[in-house]
Formats: structure tokens, C-alpha cells, sequence
């Protein structure tokens, strides 16, 4: 394993509707705080959420900020290692599923590979991901736009996004 001499901040999402959701990302951050190379510096309330995709029930979401001494690629890595461990299959495009982990933001890099975008392509405009990293992170600037979460926040309909 490669990790690194540096630390990085980074916001990751989590989301589940397949189960005890809660249980589920609960156990989650357990998992991820114990993982060599991440360690859980803040997380979100979870929130209720409509889904976005085919018809299904609704999410629990939530962030999380970590500390890294991971490369974005191997953050990537143990993310959906640790979506596996839960049971994460993946059938259909933004189907239902037991745990999502989404890297958002990895420091204020900027990266495009086939295999990985930060920020995440699709952060700007969505409210389940937005509302809870405004909750810790609301300062954090985008690298992209150069919004901070707080304002981008500002500029989605939050209305499918209940407090759980």
C-alpha cells in the first residue's frame, strides 16, 4: 500500500436506501476511521433524500471530511472496496443500493481521468450531496467554480432534502 507522507483533507459523500440505511452508514464511518491511511476528521447529520434515477425508495445521505495519506486513486480504491464489504452491487445506473461512497473533493485538486473526476462531475447540483457538506464544509471552496459550498448550496431546489 502506498501511503503517503502528506495529508490531504477530503469530503466524500455517502448514501443508502437498500436496508437498514442507517445502520449501514453508521458502520461505514466506523469502517472508514479504522482504515489504514484515513482517518474521520467531521461528518454530516444524515438526511432523507428523494432519489435521483429510476423509480426507488427514498436515501439516507451524508458527508463526511477526511484526513488522507492516500492519492486520490487509492482513496478511490479503498471507497469502493469498502462499497463492496457492504454489499454494493452495481446493476443499474443511480439504481437502489445498499452504500454509495462518492469522493467530492480531494483538497482543491482538479483531476480528470476515465477512471475518476474531482471535484465530482455532478456535486454543483445536487442538494443531497450539497446540504450535508454545507453542514461541515460550508467555507470549502470548489476548485472548479470557485464557489464556496455555502454558495453553491444557494443555487439547487432543496426541497426533497428532510433532516432525518
Amino acid at each position: 500500500m502506498n501511503l503517503s507522507t502528506e495529508i490531504f483533507n477530503t469530503a466524500i459523500a455517502l448514501g443508502s436506501n437498500l436496508g437498514d440505511s442507517y445502520t449501514t452508514l453508521e458502520k461505514a464511518l466506523f469502517t472508514l476511521d479504522r482504515t489504514p491511511g484515513i482517518k474521520l476528521i467531521s461528518r454530516s447529520h444524515w438526511y432523507q433524500t428523494s432519489p435521483v434515477g429510476p423509480p426507488q425508495s427514498d436515501y439516507l445521505n451524508g458527508c463526511a471530511i477526511l484526513q488522507v495519506h492516500l492519492s486520490p486513486q487509492l482513496l478511490l480504491k479503498k471507497l469502493l472496496d469498502i462499497e463492496q464489504q457492504f454489499g454494493r452491487v452495481r446493476i443499474q445506473r443511480w439504481g437502489a443500493r445498499t452504500l454509495d461512497l462518492d469522493l467530492l473533493l480531494y483538497d482543491n485538486v482538479i483531476l480528470e481521468t476515465p477512471a475518476l473526476q474531482i471535484p465530482h462531475p455532478r456535486l454543483k447540483e445536487r442538494a443531497f450531496v450539497l446540504v450535508p457538506l454545507a453542514e461541515i464544509a460550508k467555507n470549502w471552496i470548489e476548485p472548479v467554480s470557485g464557489k464556496a459550498i455555502a454558495e453553491l448550496l444557494k443555487e439547487v431546489d432543496c426541497s426533497g432534502v428532510k433532516l432525518y
